[in-house]
């Protein structure tokens, strides 16, 4: 099952590893590494269909040459991801198509993968009989556009005109709106997945995912938006905002996202059949104008920006209310977005030197926006 240009050893398939659907994407490959480095055996699935993804299964492969194995196939491969999910002991189901835009261009192909692919994964567990965990990685546009919240613009920020959901965020007892074939699938399939737990006894878990960020992301217009932001800055590149720049999301380094699916995995028996709401929170709550101004304070220099209109199915503002994760699966106090922020931005440097830099205005000679 292995791929042939990176063997391993037949005795890491032999022991029941952990799958990792999407194990060489951003959050895959950093739950692969915790994972290995505490000494379990991981199996990762992955197309490596998302540009630069090969470097992290190379990463993974040379830090764990005994602990990882893969194997190169698509999600939507009934017989690999059956074969795959043969003898695991647990299963992070990471593999998705997660971009809005490509879900508007392609709607069939967005279903194929993210509703299709999480039925083959959760038909080939319910057929084993053997009660394996499943955790599913969800995504806060199951909320819709949250266009009834009131919102009121406070400098560079939206924020609720509501006191008190500015001080709590939205809670899993929000009503699922999906808008966008993207938040059709993905909602759909976190409905599937929750209801396999009810029907069949899979001990299943979803956690609604909002801006995860940090090391091994590849950012992009479409997805990933604090990488993004980053790297075009580190080459000199504009940034499109869509918008106005004052949306607000809560933003959550990856290392704590890891924790949260690690402790879910090992709380599967209190918390099978149950969606969380998982971001930064309230304290890590920030606008797309907030985190550029960060980002020139950490550069020393002004990031170029242009407009554009807004893009469907944008929230204005979503914040995640992690009370109930934070209780119920005994999650830490998450690293500062601001700390987070500067060590993804070291990471990158590291990562992608040397990068093209043009010159840039100084901090005082600010842009003009909206």
């Amino acid at each position: 099952m292995t791929d042939a240009t990176s063997p391993v050893k037949p005795t890491v398939l032999r022991r029941r590893p952990i799958l990792i659907t999407g194990g060489a994407g951003f959050i895959g490959s950093n739950l692969a590494d915790r994972l290995a480095s505490e000494g379990r055996d991981v199996l990762v699935l992955d197309a490596l269909s998302r540009e630069g993804v090969e470097r992290n299964l190379a990463w993974l492969k040379s830090r764990h040459p005994e602990r990882i194995s893969s194997v190169i196939a698509d999600i939507r491969d009934e017989a690999a991801v059956a074969n795959a999910a043969a003898e695991a002991q647990a299963v992070f189901h990471l593999a998705a198509q997660v971009a809005v835009t490509t879900s508007l261009d392609n709607p069939r192909e967005d279903f194929d993968i993210n509703l299709r692919g999480t039925i083959h994964l959760l038909e080939a567990l319910r057929r084993r009989n053997e009660r394996t965990p499943l955790l599913f990685a969800s995504t806060n546009k199951v909320y819709g556009d949250l266009a009834d919240v009131v919102l009121e613009r406070t400098g560079d920020a939206y924020l609720p005109a509501d006191v008190s959901l500015r001080g709590t965020g939205i809670g899993e007892d929000r009503p699922l709106d999906f808008h966008t074939p993207y938040g059709c699938s993905k909602g759909a399939a976190d409905q599937y997945v929750l209801d396999y737990a009810r029907s069949f006894g899979v001990p299943t878990c979803v956690l609604r995912m909002s801006c995860i960020y940090g090391q091994r992301q590849m950012g992009t217009e479409d997805q990933g938006w604090v990488a993004h932001f980053l790297i075009r800055a580190l080459k000199g590149e504009p940034i499109v905002i869509y918008g106005d720049g004052c949306q607000v999301r809560d933003v959550l380094d990856v290392q704590d996202a890891i924790e949260a699916y690690v402790n879910a995995w090992m709380r599967i028996d209190r918390v099978a059949g149950h969606a969380f709401n998982l971001g930064g929170g309230t304290a890590n709550a920030i606008s797309l104008r907030q985190l550029l101004a960060y980002m020139e304070s950490l550069l020393g220099q002004r990031v170029a920006t242009n407009f554009s209109d807004w893009r469907a199915g944008d929230q204005r503002y979503y914040v995640s209310d992690t009370r109930r994760a934070h209780q119920q699966l005994g999650l830490r106090t998450p690293r500062p977005w601001k700390d987070g922020i500067a060590a993804l931005l070291a990471w990158l440097r590291e990562e992608n030197a040397p990068v093209r830099r043009q010159r840039a205005a100084p901090l005082h000679r600010a842009e003009a926006r909206p």
